[in-house]
């Protein structure tokens, strides 16, 4: 006879991703999904994707609108609406899953991962919005992974109708393997001598480009060469370019635009930079970690602070920012890759999927 735990650790997992733009959340469903060879859902296909899909079955369910991707939810995951385990990262998306898991129409488990501490972060209709969803559909989940115990407190506090035994904190996976084939000929000739900073995601303003600029500008007549890089792409970029022009900063700050393959940036920098100003947990951060000694970040998530081997600062604090690089840069620290090593070392997206399962157990 199979145990309970044999039984669920043999169903194979399905993945189910909003869309397939690379960001953070879409980025950890994709690397799950390629370690363990498993399908992944795409609610809505976009034409100019970001991910390169590495992964032996994918789904698309629309070109069309959002909506339209939702109601066809229903009908795309029908094959694995039984002895299977769904997983998704979005929190309306967490929430739809979990009202089709109340109905009865998927009896396969349900693991939601909290991307983002939603109740923190948004205020008025969209945060009334998500306490809709939220009471609506989580309950329906077998198991929800929060990344931090902060975000965990939260998202207890503003839903006390959750059970807090299926509700666990684990943190985010990092693909060492994929960042080890570091490739620096994919750097330009322009930025070859490694005399810059990095900084990369989303150009939203969650993100704190903007003050990562205004830090730069304060230390720019003291580093002459030194560039800022920021890998990324989003709704931001004229409102940024902009800001670049308006301080004089041409030719020393550049927006790259979406990078494949940011790891050799990482690497090369003299130092990499984490501005956000809110976030569940930056992965970005733990992927700096492992490819440089010299890494500075606001205190953006839960647990930042227990990092050992980070240089951090305030979060949307200009002149904090602006110190925390100099430091950064002061070659008379001696910063090194080894605690960064160690507190990431335990991260493998297949520890983290080992890990997930016996939670659900």
């Amino acid at each position: 006879m199979t145990n309970n735990t044999e039984g669920r650790a043999c169903k194979k997992i399905v993945f189910v991703s909003m869309t397939n733009m690379m960001g953070g959340a879409e980025n950890v469903l994709h690397m799950l999904a390629k370690t363990q060879d498993s399908p992944i859902v795409f609610i809505k296909q976009l034409l100019h994707s970001t991910i390169r899909t590495e992964v032996s079955k994918v789904k698309y369910l629309t070109r069309g609108p959002m909506f339209l991707g939702f109601v066809k939810v229903i009908a795309g995951v029908y094959e694995f609406r039984n002895d299977h385990i769904l997983f998704s990262t979005h929190p309306y998306l967490n929430a739809w899953l979990g009202v089709l898991k109340r109905l009865g129409y998927i009896n396969s488990a349900l693991i939601v991962r909290e991307c983002s501490c939603v109740f923190t972060r948004y205020s008025g209709l969209k945060k009334l919005s998500y306490q809709f969803a939220y009471r609506l559909g989580y309950s329906g989940a077998d198991l929800v992974i929060c990344q931090t115990v902060t975000m965990r407190n939260q998202l207890l506090h503003f839903n006390k109708f959750l059970n807090g035994r299926k509700v666990v904190v684990q943190g985010n996976p990092v693909d060492l393997e994929r960042m080890s084939r570091n490739e620096p000929n994919l750097i330009s000739e322009q930025f070859s001598d490694g005399n810059f900073i990095c900084s990369a995601g989303r150009l939203i303003s969650i993100k704190g480009f903007h003050v990562l600029i205004q830090a730069f500008s304060k230390i720019a007549s003291e580093y002459k060469h030194l560039k800022l890089l920021i890998l990324g792409s989003g709704e931001e970029d004229s409102k940024l370019s902009r800001q670049i022009r308006d301080s004089g900063l041409e030719g020393q700050v550049f927006l790259l635009g979406h990078i494949e393959n940011p790891f050799p940036f990482y690497a090369k920098a003299r130092a990499c930079v984490v501005s956000s100003i809110k976030e569940g947990f930056p992965n970005v951060l733990l992927e700096m970690m492992a490819l440089n000694p010299r890494v500075v970040t606001t205190l953006c998530a839960g647990g930042i602070d227990l990092i050992p081997s980070v240089i951090k600062c305030n979060v949307n604090d200009i002149e904090a920012l602006a110190n925390a690089i100099r430091t950064a840069l002061d070659e008379s620290n001696e910063l090194t890759l080894e605690a960064s090593k160690a507190y990431i070392k335990d991260r493998t997206p297949e520890t983290y999927v080992g890990s997930f399962l016996a939670k659900l157990n």
